[in-house]
């Protein structure tokens, strides 16, 4: 389905929306206008999306048990020795 719409562009979007066209990359003004605006859905769809799992993390992390500092600090370096031994790697 197809929804006819005025639209006002700023002289300099007008001039890039008519120079892509002419490139050829776009058949019309239209055209271009239908991406970009395709792209800022899908832009604020994954931010939507990454907002939620950000959430979802931080709901998590909130309800797990809390790691005293000096704790993480040996947690990380065992992990770090870990992996280096694995990749045989001289730290």
């Amino acid at each position: 389905m197809s929804v006819k719409s005025s639209i006002s562009l700023s002289d300099r979007q007008a001039a890039f929306a008519r120079s892509l066209v002419e490139q050829g990359r776009y058949s019309s003004v239209s055209a271009v206008i239908q991406n970009g605006l395709e792209l800022l859905r899908q832009q604020t769809e994954a931010e939507e999306a990454k907002t939620a799992a950000l959430k979802c993390l931080l709901v998590d992390r909130l309800g797990g048990d809390f790691v005293e500092s000096a704790e993480m600090q040996t947690r990380v370096a065992s992990m770090i020795d870990k992996k280096r031994r694995s990749l045989r790697v001289d730290g």
